[in-house]
């Protein structure tokens, strides 16, 4: 028996897209002589499709393609298609099982995840019915993505008769997920003693990142096969006697090495679904702009990416030769528009507004708020999606400009914590020295006035991502995050610019999710809100 794994790059909405793809990838399973091919959850219309699944010409498109689906792959080749389901006026999220150019059966997944960025009970109903289904003389009983993630579902299928479980997935990544999902199935697979096939997602959609790394569990719950991350492809399971035959294992990426894939795959689905062009970005010769660059450049090629160099009276001559340096290694066009003119000009026209009040935050960002007019200009003119270049910990503590270095399309370090920007510039550096060693040495600074560092103004960042991370992603209470050794200080400090600053967050352009818990769909806290956390 030889089970295909498409291990698909959807794109939300596109249906009849999709189906060509799915109707491809059956005719090679075929011709390879696969008898099932697998495809991941609700494949046929992009995974998460949110609030298109209330449209009527949506679900007329998702079934016109189902039926483009039916009547176009091989006859002798079995399905397993991830779509939404309408049936006596409930939605589903299901799987259907065509045969012979029809569906045979459909499975409504039974566990909706309400969760997180998971917003399944908004649009689903639960299904509660088993589907186990005949292939030669093997029984396959059919799991959707967080039904795995419960007992129940499996055992069903199990006293159903299944004799090895197939589970169609679009599960998001984060770091560490791909650890999580081994336990988690290797649970269900001990419980039930059937081997099972994980088939999952990859791709960019809007803020999340669906990773593949589908694999294989044997009857002993150990992986027996592993797809790789972040590559759309057609992969074989052999099954002998309802276990799968163990293939070689590739070594598995380093930390940095899957967050660095992430975002480059993030990246370059939004830009290219998206439709854009090109990408411009403001290189300053620090350290978030010069990994936003490099990851633009291995993702979309560095004749798609424009950098802007815009020095200021405070800018100093070894960041502009840094920025240049980089621009030159990666191949990228850069252009030099320096905005002390325009900086003394606004201050002239403000100076009888602002009378002898000293120069302060408002004159620094004033400075942001000019380069981002500048990148927005360049934008609009030649259709480029402009990238912001912050990261998670200035995102955190209000350590960003409105509509100056927020402004932009894309924050693709958006949920990046400082201490893992320099880490994954340094992993990129071992690929190839594309990132100058002064800006991964140097102090960081946002150079808007004399002698200026970030230091200057918050804790180390070693610190600040330990308290952010106890903070919002564990959401562990101020005295707890002091329990674990951290200045009252301190914690006090970056939990209130945290709390403060969420009327910026909701105004920052969506970003690439790598963590448990990034700003956005993950954690959704008010803006107007008096409740204070002791």
């Amino acid at each position: 028996m030889k089970i295909a794994i498409a291990q698909l790059n959807a794109m939300v909405g596109d249906m009849h897209g999709n189906a060509k793809k799915i109707i491809a990838y059956a005719h090679e399973a075929h011709a390879a002589g696969a008898n099932l091919l697998v495809t991941p959850e609700l494949a046929l219309c992009g995974y998460p499709p949110e609030d298109l699944l209330y449209r009527d010409d949506f679900m007329v498109a998702n079934q016109r393609a189902l039926h483009e689906i039916c009547h176009h792959i091989p006859p002798d080749l079995s399905l397993l298609v991830g779509h939404p389901h309408k049936s006596k006026g409930a939605l589903f999220n299901a799987a259907s099982l065509i045969q012979h150019g029809k569906v045979q059966a459909t499975y409504h997944k039974q566990v909706l995840p309400n969760y997180s960025v998971f917003d399944e009970e908004r649009y689903f109903e639960p299904g509660d019915t088993p589907l186990v289904f005949a292939l030669g003389n093997l029984k396959i009983g059919v799991l959707i993505c967080a039904d795995g993630w419960e007992k129940a579902p499996a055992m069903r299928a199990k006293e159903a008769g299944a004799e090895l479980l197939i589970s169609l997935n679009a599960s998001p990544y984060h770091m560490d997920k791909l650890n999580t999902r081994y336990e988690i199935l290797a649970d269900r697979v001990k419980e039930t003693g059937l081997a099972l096939i994980y088939t999952n997602l990859v791709g960019g959609q809007d803020e999340l990142v669906f990773d593949g790394a589908s694999f294989v569990l044997n009857q002993q719950g150990q992986v027996s096969q592993q797809l790789p991350a972040f590559i759309e492809q057609l992969s074989y399971v052999e099954i002998n006697n309802k276990q799968p035959v163990t293939t070689p294992l590739t070594p598995p990426l380093s930390l940095e090495a899957t967050v660095y894939h992430a975002l480059t795959l993030g990246l370059a689905d939004y830009v290219n679904k998206n439709g854009f062009p090109s990408v411009v970005l403001g290189l300053s010769g620090g350290i978030d702009s010069a990994l936003t660059l490099a990851i633009a450049v291995d993702a979309l090629g560095a004749d798609r990416v424009k950098v802007v160099l815009m020095s200021s009276e405070f800018t100093s001559h070894i960041s502009v030769d840094d920025a240049i340096d980089m621009a030159k290694r990666v191949g990228v066009h850069y252009s030099m528009i320096p905005i002390k003119t325009l900086f003394d000009t606004f201050r002239t026209a403000l100076a009888p507004e602002f009378g002898d009040r000293p120069f302060d935050t408002t004159e620094e960002n004033l400075q942001a708020r000019i380069r981002g007019m500048l990148l927005m200009a360049l934008s609009n003119k030649f259709g480029s999606i402009v990238l912001t270049t912050g990261n998670k910990s200035e995102m955190a503590v209000g350590y960003s400009t409105l509509y100056g270095d927020m402004a932009g399309g894309f924050s693709l370090l958006k949920d990046v914590p400082k201490t893992l920007v320099y880490k994954l510039a340094a992993y990129r550096n071992t690929l190839a020295e594309i990132i100058p060693e002064r800006i991964i040495t140097r102090a960081p600074s946002a150079e808007l006035k004399p002698n200026q560092t970030d230091q200057d103004s918050l804790p180390s960042y070693e610190v600040l991502d330990a308290i952010m991370q106890a903070y919002v992603e564990e959401d562990m209470s101020r005295q707890a995050i002091m329990q674990l050794g951290y200045h009252a200080k301190d914690v006090m400090r970056v939990t209130q610019l945290i709390d403060r600053n969420e009327y910026k967050r909701r105004q920052a352009p969506v970003g690439v999710r790598i963590t448990q818990k990034g700003f956005g769909k993950d954690r959704r806290y008010p803006i107007t809100c008096k409740l204070t956390f002791e």
